[in-house]
């Protein structure tokens, strides 16, 4: 498979797009796309035009042409016929929920089975894990299952950070992602912060970008990571 998974791809006071734009330049040009296809169901409080144009707007500004797959009734053709698929974040749930009606789950595991390079950002990174229960988002809608893509092996829960709030008496994320791990053993969790990014081509894995993942296992001490190769979690 071929993955470009980011945690954001927007950091705080910078233009839309702007961080993530080399890697995807690089990732896109090594595999020859001309055009991506675009998933923006993710959308829920601005319109998926709105999504669209924006980051139509900014594939464009790196060279390459996007297509939305909501402006059309021939999404499944679209699916088929696509250089590459991007999907991009908002609400997991939703993005989800849509993807179950729209009827296109399968045919998207199917096309990057065969070697079509995905990208995908927050809930869209979300969507490449084997489930969707480590995102950070409020479940607005309940799609008809919590199963993924499953296009990794283990979970990421994207914007990961490790602060806390003065004076706040809830879980921190760390707490959070311990409780998904002691519930769920066999499951490793990724929290990747916002400006990295995972890179996989077939069995090769790389941690890119600045900052500090976590690598959340039952049983184990919590491992930090830097860039670089992590094909190891693949196993």
């Amino acid at each position: 498979m071929q993955l470009l998974l980011l945690s954001n791809s927007t950091m705080p006071r910078t233009p839309y797009f702007s961080w993530s734009k080399p890697y995807v330049k690089q990732f896109l040009e090594t595999k020859a796309v001309k055009s991506v296809v675009f998933i923006p169901f993710a959308a829920v409080t601005f319109s998926m035009d709105e999504y669209a144009k924006i980051t139509q707007d900014a594939f464009a500004s790196i060279g390459f042409n996007l297509q939305s797959i909501h402006s059309t009734k021939q999404s499944e053709e679209l699916i088929k016929q696509a250089e590459c698929i991007v999907i991009g974040g908002g609400n997991t749930f939703a993005l989800l929920h849509r993807l179950h009606e729209s009827g296109l789950m399968t045919l998207i595991q199917e096309k990057v089975a065969q070697q079509t390079p995905y990208i995908g950002w927050s809930a869209g990174a979300n969507l490449a894990c084997p489930t969707i229960r480590t995102t950070n988002d409020m479940p607005i809608v309940q799609p008809p299952s919590f199963q993924a893509l499953n296009f990794i092996p283990f979970q990421i829960n994207p914007h990961y950070h490790e602060l806390s709030l003065p004076g706040q008496g809830g879980e921190t994320r760390i707490e959070r992602l311990n409780e998904f791990i002691t519930f769920n053993p066999q499951v490793a969790v990724l929290g990747l912060p916002e400006g990295m990014l995972l890179e996989r081509e077939t069995n090769k894995l790389l941690l890119k970008g600045k900052g500090e993942a976590k690598w959340f296992r039952h049983g184990q001490s919590t491992q930090s990571l830097m860039e670089g190769d992590v094909s190891f979690l693949l196993q």
